[in-house]
């Protein structure tokens, strides 16, 4: 990595954890017609002959390239599907073969970043200081546009941490994980805008999901996320960022994982491997607005105490790789 991208990325980062091009927003009753599956006992609508309805999270390449010629399936190649039981059966990883996001990290309030972590992770990992009293905080807006959970928004806020194991050096851990590529986070709030992603994301990850509106639009210079508030139906979070130019198309690998506690109370972590494939990012203030209403979700993001705007990452395309849950003392074990 070039010691200019270190130098930027010290000042900040994570990219959010579950993990991203811009998709179509909730569809509106009636829009496409519907089937239904059935995850943990748990019978959930799901887009009738979509890759989900035909192959519950197992497709042929083949059928993808069938049906998207124009996506690169290289890197997907090389990688293994096997079956798991995550609380129900499933196969792992889970393909995301064309999505975007952008990620936005804030300072935030040590203490209270802190005060919002269970006692158990904190044993574990801690969030870094990146001056006294100020911790970091990703807010990550994930549009993907075509996987084997067929297509659908998130939303990722998360806490930026050490990772197990590792001593938490604040700035100098910061550092450790911008040049290895390899980013730790604990979740705190995860929208999504399916039932199927909300299911998936909750039974097989513990994650902090629920179900609302998330509406997507762009213009020429930006794009544009609403997070609606689930109970009023009103837009609640907003998240207008700038279409960064002069994009690179290095193609590189990062990891971003997140410390959890499963559903049987034991300690265990999650990562997804993407491959950016052009990418761009930026420490102007100027490039990120956020606007908060008195919404829950808003209510929680301002209790944060978010302060300066460290870091701005627009990434357009990528693709992804999403593991499933293991246990962290395994992880610990083998390092």
């Amino acid at each position: 990595m070039k010691f200019r991208n270190v130098a930027i990325l010290a000042g900040v980062l994570l990219n959010a954890t579950a993990f991203s091009s811009w998709a179509a927003n909730v569809p509106e009753p009636g829009q496409s017609a519907t089937a239904t599956t059935t995850i943990a006992g748990q019978v959930i609508p799901v887009v009738a002959g979509g890759l989900y309805d035909r192959y519950h999270s197992n497709p042929p390449l083949s059928v993808i390239a069938s049906e998207a010629p124009g996506i690169d399936l290289s890197w997907f190649k090389e990688l293994k599907k096997t079956k798991v039981d995550m609380g129900f059966e499933s196969y792992s990883p889970n393909f995301y073969y064309k999505n975007s996001r952008v990620t936005v990290v804030f300072t935030a309030d040590l203490d209270r970043l802190r005060a919002l972590m269970p006692a158990e992770v904190l044993e574990q990992v801690q969030p870094l200081q990146v001056w006294p009293g100020r911790g970091l905080v990703a807010v990550t807006a994930y549009a993907y546009e075509y996987c084997d959970n067929d297509s659908y928004n998130e939303i990722a806020l998360s806490i930026v941490t050490n990772k197990p194991g590792n001593a938490n050096l604040g700035p100098v851990s910061l550092i450790g994980q911008s040049m290895s590529e390899d980013f730790w986070g604990y979740v705190l709030k995860l929208p999504v805008n399916t039932e199927l992603a909300k299911v998936r994301g909750v039974v097989g990850y513990n994650l902090p999901k629920w179900l609302t509106g998330i509406n997507l639009r762009e213009t020429d210079k930006s794009v544009i996320f609403e997070i609606l508030d689930n109970q009023t139906g009103k837009v609640d979070v907003t998240l207008e960022t700038e279409k960064l130019g002069d994009l690179s198309s290095e193609v590189g690998l990062v990891t971003n994982s997140f410390t959890n506690i499963g559903h049987n109370g034991e300690l265990s972590y999650g990562y997804a491997v993407s491959r950016q494939l052009r990418h761009a990012s930026s420490t102007r203030e100027d490039a990120v607005k956020l606007v908060l209403s008195d919404g829950s979700l808003s209510t929680y993001i301002k209790s944060l105490g978010l302060g300066k705007m460290m870091k701005y990452e627009y990434v357009p395309e990528f693709q992804s790789a999403l593991y499933a849950p293991a246990p962290l003392k395994g992880m610990l074990e083998n390092d």
